[in-house]
């Protein structure tokens, strides 16, 4: 892709579609570095309600693909990779049920799911349930589909799998790690089916280089910013950035808020 053919394309579009679009994902992303979730179910919601769900998905899915490979050496050293295996092996069995639904879904339907899962994985992370006890096979493959199903259709895996994880008896370095590795993997499952099922475009990559400037920063900032304000705090905050978000993109505001 050559520089005149992204010159040309941005060319074509508005302005503030663009600058929107950068700032969500600063934002998203801004809760995600700092927290470590929460960055789908901001950046999905809002997105969509501009650039449609079958854009959104795969412009994060992207811009998130790409700077975690910064994180993928240490995650590799100290992952359970044993683990993560079984649970992407689960995850592959969902993520194309997930492009499925995300293509063939009229994009109005897809926003109101998109809305109602994002306040059901906010309602699960606020409740601070947690799976305890060791990680079971079956198990640990199921919870894998959840996330992949969740994953393919909004980029949204996060939850189901972080309460699994947690709950545990792994050390907090090698849950971190295996969640590392476990996304990672489902990026690149995520990317593939998207461009089987022609959901990934030249469009879509430049829209996803629009956003990583910000998206970047903002985990910069957001990894920094545990100084600056208690865990509980922020975590608070990001409850209610994930709940306007979901609020704020429901399409029965669109004639108000658009």
């Amino acid at each position: 892709m050559s520089y005149t053919t992204i010159t040309y394309y941005l060319a074509e579009q508005p302005l503030w579609p663009l600058v929107y679009l950068a700032g969500v994902a600063f934002v998203a992303a801004l809760a995600r570095g700092f927290s470590g979730f929460g960055g789908a179910l901001i950046f999905v919601p809002l997105v969509s309600a501009v650039f449609a769900p079958q854009v959104a998905a795969p412009i994060l899915m992207l811009v998130d693909g790409v700077l975690q490979l910064s994180l993928m050496k240490n995650a590799w050293r100290l992952g359970n990779r044993r683990e993560v295996g079984i649970m992407a092996l689960g995850a592959l069995a969902g993520i194309p049920l997930g492009v499925l639904a995300l293509k063939h879904l009229d994009p109005i339907v897809l926003r109101w799911g998109i809305s109602g899962l994002t306040i059901a994985m906010l309602a699960l992370l606020v409740s601070g349930w947690r799976y305890h006890g060791q990680p079971r096979q079956p198990l640990t493959a199921g919870v894998g589909f959840l996330s992949g199903l969740l994953s393919g259709a909004i980029q949204a895996g996060g939850p189901p799998v972080v309460a699994y994880w947690l709950g545990g008896g792994n050390a907090a370095a090698t849950m971190r790690a295996n969640i590392i590795l476990f996304f990672f993997c489902t990026s690149i499952a995520s990317g593939l089916t998207y461009l089987v099922a022609g959901l990934l475009d030249v469009g879509v990559v430049i829209l996803a280089l629009v956003a990583m400037p910000g998206y970047a920063l903002g985990l910069f900032l957001g990894t920094r910013m545990f100084r600056l304000a208690s865990e509980h705090s922020f975590r608070r905050a990001c409850y209610l950035l994930i709940a306007a978000a979901a609020i704020i993109s429901l399409p029965a505001l669109d004639s108000i808020l658009r």
